[in-house]
């Protein structure tokens, strides 16, 4: 398991551009993460989430997906990946490059500083025409990001938990998927692409996370050299704060039927509690002891005595605050499901668990956070929740103040947590 001392994270802020450096020799390879925050929005979700795919088709330089690909596959076989998700109300896309230790090479090859300026031609020098992005790479990517909308219709637990956000979240940002929806992507042109991209350089939050056995002082130079025509674009963006969770008198009950042999039961909750405030550690505690363990109470008591689901879990969202439950039931259990879902959580306020059910919590959410950070992508994902809250909690913290909570911590901040939607997906067949 990893040693934290080894993950020491320095930050080093230019203008547009703020650097982490983790210097360690706990991973196999070098690892350049940038992550580029901005507030989801529904005019801007689906553009946002195509314009990753269509950087990674080419750059000026290496015109074609098949050259840039050669050029990894020159750098000891890079990997180049992207990616869009939502963080509470945030919308992130994440542009990754790994690439091989160079103390393990036999020639004298700068493969870091090659691999950073690979990276920032991805970003800031793509591959044009007539001065806008190519449209034959545009169309093909709208294609694909249509086919990847489109195949969470097929899986219904995905499906499920999309419409419950959107009816539980009904007008907050939350609601939107971080990919938009077919009919946004479709009206993507070349232009109005390219438009946005130039937006983005300028008002986007900027952080690259350089981890690996790295020369933190040379890194910093060369990162500061490669991306210093983003810093000239920049302008200064205030944080946007995530809409308040509003009160809830009484819980919505949606009810959606389609052809399916299995019903899908989502309940929301919600916790009133981000990772901002100091209550999060003691709820993802509660959390685990309500669902997100094997030895939970959904899993234990719904699943297990009850065999009233196929699977039953809960799921906390860090930055909106929500906690989903999810089940897979047969469409004649929904009344006893839901009633069942509901008392396990009344237990969770009135205390009824043990001390060392808490003890087992505690030790499982430890060796959660210790696994994520056994690799350097999940070791940034972790480390990204202090920019995306704008609240500083370090891994080792964040051990400690699991190792403090008490069962009156886990009472109180469950007592503070509220049912908001029921949600349920059956089958036609279902006369309910």
């Amino acid at each position: 398991m990893i040693d934290l001392n080894q993950l020491a994270e320095r930050i080093h802020t230019l203008n547009g551009l703020t650097i982490h450096t983790v210097k360690t020799d706990k991973y196999k390879t070098n690892s350049l993460i940038l992550m580029i925050k901005a507030p989801l929005a529904k005019e801007t979700v689906a553009i946002r989430a195509l314009l990753p795919q269509i950087l990674q088709n080419g750059t000026a330089n290496y015109s074609t997906r098949k050259q840039l690909r050669e050029r990894l596959d020159e750098l000891y076989g890079a990997m180049l990946t992207t990616d869009v998700q939502k963080k509470g109300e945030q919308h992130i896309i994440t542009v990754r490059l790994d690439v091989a230790n160079e103390r393990f090479l036999s020639d004298a090859t700068p493969l870091f500083e090659q691999a950073l300026s690979l990276l920032a031609e991805v970003l800031l020098k793509p591959r044009l025409e007539e001065g806008f992005f190519v449209k034959s790479v545009v169309d093909n990517e709208k294609r694909s990001l249509i086919q990847r909308i489109q195949s969470v219709y097929d899986d219904k637990m995905r499906y499920a938990n999309v419409r419950v956000t959107e009816e539980m979240c009904k007008n907050e940002p939350y609601a939107l998927t971080a990919f938009g929806h077919v009919e946004e992507v479709e009206e993507i042109t070349p232009e109005r692409v390219y438009r946005f991209y130039e937006e983005l350089l300028k008002t986007n939050q900027f952080d690259l996370y350089m981890v690996g056995a790295i020369d933190e002082e040379k890194a910093l130079k060369q990162a500061t050299a490669a991306f210093q025509t983003l810093a000239s674009k920049h302008e200064s963006t205030e944080m946007t704060k995530t809409t308040p969770s509003p009160e809830v008198n009484e819980a919505r009950i949606v009810h959606e039927e389609q052809d399916i042999k299995q019903g899908k039961l989502h309940m929301g909750f919600r916790t009133y509690t981000t990772y901002a405030d100091d209550d999060y550690v003691a709820m993802q505690v509660c959390n685990g002891l309500f669902g997100g363990f094997s030895h939970s109470k959904l899993f234990m008591n719904v699943r297990e005595k009850e065999s009233l689901a196929y699977y039953a879990a809960s799921q906390l969202e860090s930055h909106k605050g929500i906690m989903m439950v999810m089940s897979g039931i047969e469409f004649n259990k929904y009344d006893r499901a839901v009633e069942i879902i509901k008392e396990q959580f009344e237990a969770m306020k009135k205390g009824d668990f043990s001390d060392q059910e808490i003890e087992q919590t505690k030790a499982m959410l430890k060796n959660q956070i210790l696994e994520t950070a056994d690799v350097a992508r999940g070791f940034v994902e972790l480390a990204y929740h202090q920019v995306v809250s704008g609240h500083e909690r370090t891994m080792e913290e964040w051990l400690n103040q699991v190792n403090v909570i008490t069962k009156e911590d886990v009472i109180r901040v469950a007592n503070k947590v509220k049912l908001d939607t029921i949600y349920f997906l059956k089958g036609k067949e279902a006369n309910q």
